[in-house]
């Protein structure tokens, strides 16, 4: 497996990229991107030079998954939107890979923070369906996984859980924002880092 530049040129690049992002989001997200029309319109704002996507591909070039960032605050932060993984092909270290390849990229670019914004619209936390104010931060404090939530997989990336917005996408159903620092060189196994 090799980590390319999304290249918005190559159709079956972005097709499959396009077909990943629908069935990636499809269990717990199934309104982010529900069709393939609208993957490709997500996949098109990358040509900005405010955004960054990674593909993860294999010796036959076919696409495991993808990464995306978008610049923030002067290119000192970066949201990373969206991460998204073949389904069978999850668990297997590529999104690893993709969010590791990430960082080094923007380290390179001498950002200094990566984060992203995970909701929680279909109670895969404890903290759905939860009158979060008016200590929001307290709550957050007690979050625990209770359906495959990805804020589990971001942990193991080394982002922290650093904030919430209670009610993002209506009543009970929060957004939850992790972040981690970019500003130093990336551990000496993920520079170079390829999976087999």
């Amino acid at each position: 497996m090799q980590i390319t530049l999304l290249d918005l040129e190559n159709t079956a690049m972005v097709e499959q990229c396009a077909r990943i992002l629908v069935q990636a989001f499809k269990v717990h997200h199934p309104l982010a991107w529900p069709t393939l029309a609208l993957a490709r319109e997500e996949l098109a704002v990358f040509a900005s030079e405010d955004r960054i996507g990674l593909t993860a591909v294999n010796e036959e070039s076919q696409v495991l998954g993808w990464i995306g960032a978008i610049g923030q605050y002067h290119g000192h932060s970066w949201e990373l939107h969206p991460l998204a993984v073949d389904p069978v092909k999850q668990r297997q270290g590529v999104g690893h890979l993709l969010v590791s390849s990430l960082e080094q990229r923007l380290y390179a670019t001498k950002a200094s923070t990566l984060y992203v914004m995970t909701d929680d619209e279909n109670n895969q936390t404890n903290l759905a369906d939860l009158a979060l104010y008016p200590e929001p931060l307290e709550q957050l404090k007690q979050i625990v996984n209770i359906n495959q939530h990805p804020f589990e997989f971001y942990l193991k990336q080394g982002f922290y859980v650093s904030g919430v917005i209670p009610d993002a996408n209506g009543p009970g159903k929060p957004d939850i924002l992790m972040s981690k620092s970019i500003a130093r060189p990336p551990s000496p196994e993920i520079v170079g880092l390829q999976a087999h």
